[in-house]
C-alpha cells in the first residue's frame, strides 16, 4: 500500500474522523538532464551571488520579498515561522455546496482519504454516506507542509476524495486574455450545426480512451536511439493557413464524427448503422476509420497515432508511406473478412 504524505481528523460539527491522506495522481511527464553538448557532462545547477558569481551555501541563503521594482525586503527564517498557521492535524469543514456550483478552475491537486485508525471506519462511511445522499460536498480548511489549503472534499465510490482548491485571489480573470468580443453574429444554422457536432461527438466518459500519445513517442525515440538507430525527421512542412468556410467545415465534421460513431458501434458488434463503413473504406481506396479522410490526407503524427490503437508491429520504424501502406492493407484484410 502506498504510504499516507499526511494524518489528521475531519472536524464535522462535534464529530472527528480520523483520516489519513494519500496522493491521488502522479506525473508521468518525461524528464531530461542537461548535459554539456560538446563534452557531454552533466550541467549542475548552481547557487551563486548575481554581482561576484561565487557559490553560496544553502544554509546562508534568506528570502526576500520584491515590494516593488528592485526593492527587497529581507525576511529572516525565524520571523517567517512566527506567521506561520502552525501545525495542526485537523481538516475543518466550513459549508456544504453543491458541485456543480464550484468552478473546475478553483481545483488543484487531488487526494485520496482513508479512514485513520482508533475506530475510524464508522464515521467515516457516516460522513460519506451523508454526503452522498444530500449530493453536497464540503469545503475546508487545513495545514500541510507549513502552508494553509482551501478544500473540496466528495464522495467517489468507495472513498472521500480531497481537491486542494484556489484562493479567489489566485484565480485570475478572464480579463488577462485583452480583447474577447462579448457578441458575435451566428447564423440559426451555424449554431444548429454546431451543436449537431457536439452532440455527434457525445459519449460515455471513458478515461482509458485518452493516452498520452506524445509521451509514447517521446519514449520511442529514446529507446531508437538507445538501440543505435539513426532518426530522421519525416514531419510534413507545415501548410499555410487559408480561409475556411465555417459553415461547410462545420457539417463535413458532423458526417464525419457521425461516420466515426457508426464505425465504432459497427467494431463492437452493432449492425445497420456502422455495417457499411469498412466497405466504403476499403472501396474508396483506404478511407481513414478517423473522419472519412483518405490515409494520404494525413500527417505522419495523425498515421502513427492510428497505427498505435491498432497495435501494428514495427509501426516506430515505418515511413510514412509505408504507415499508409499499412493502414490501408488493414483495411483492405477487414473488408475480406466481413465479406
Amino acid at each position: 500500500m502506498a504510504r499516507a504524505i499526511w494524518s489528521g481528523a475531519i472536524s464535522f460539527g462535534l464529530v472527528n474522523v480520523p483520516v489519513r491522506l494519500f496522493t491521488a495522481t502522479e506525473s508521468k511527464t518525461v524528464r531530461f538532464h542537461q548535459f554539456d553538448k560538446a563534452s557531454g557532462q552533466r550541467v549542475r545547477n548552481l547557487r551563486v551571488t548575481e554581482d561576484s558569481g561565487e557559490e553560496v551555501a544553502y544554509d546562508d541563503i534568506v528570502k526576500g520579498y520584491e515590494l516593488e521594482k528592485g526593492h527587497f525586503v529581507i525576511v529572516e527564517p525565524e520571523e517567517l515561522e512566527a506567521v506561520e498557521p502552525g501545525p495542526s492535524r485537523s481538516i475543518e469543514i466550513e459549508d456544504f455546496v453543491d458541485l456543480h456550483e464550484v468552478d473546475p478552475i478553483y481545483f488543484g491537486s487531488t487526494y485520496y482519504l482513508s479512514p485513520g485508525e482508533g475506530g475510524a471506519e464508522r464515521p467515516y462511511a457516516l460522513l460519506r454516506a451523508a454526503m452522498e445522499e444530500s449530493g453536497k460536498i464540503a469545503i475546508a480548511r487545513f495545514v500541510m507542509r507549513g502552508k494553509q489549503h482551501l478544500a473540496a472534499i466528495r464522495p467517489a465510490g468507495p472513498v472521500l476524495v480531497l481537491s486542494t482548491m484556489y484562493f479567489p485571489d489566485e484565480v485570475r480573470t478572464p480579463d488577462v486574455v485583452g480583447d474577447v468580443p462579448d457578441q458575435v453574429e451566428v447564423s440559426e444554422r451555424e449554431r444548429k450545426a454546431a451543436v449537431q457536432l457536439v452532440e455527434s461527438l457525445t459519449s460515455e466518459w471513458e478515461p482509458d480512451r485518452y493516452q498520452d500519445t506524445y509521451r509514447e513517442r517521446v519514449l520511442d525515440l529514446v529507446h531508437r536511439k538507445a538501440e543505435g538507430e539513426e532518426i530522421v525527421d519525416e514531419r510534413p512542412a507545415a501548410q499555410e493557413g487559408t480561409v475556411v468556410d465555417l459553415m461547410a467545415a462545420l457539417e463535413a465534421s458532423v458526417r464525419a464524427a457521425r461516420g466515426d460513431r457508426e464505425a465504432r458501434r459497427g467494431a463492437g458488434g452493432g449492425t445497420a448503422k456502422g455495417g457499411g463503413r469498412d466497405d466504403r473504406a476499403a472501396a474508396d481506396g483506404g478511407k481513414a476509420a478517423a473522419g472519412g479522410r483518405s490515409w494520404d490526407d494525413m500527417s505522419k503524427d495523425e498515421l502513427y497515432e492510428e497505427a498505435q490503437r491498432r497495435k501494428l508491429p514495427g509501426r516506430s520504424k515505418l515511413t510514412r508511406d509505408e504507415l499508409v501502406e499499412a493502414l490501408s492493407e488493414g483495411d483492405a484484410e477487414t473488408h475480406a473478412a466481413a465479406s
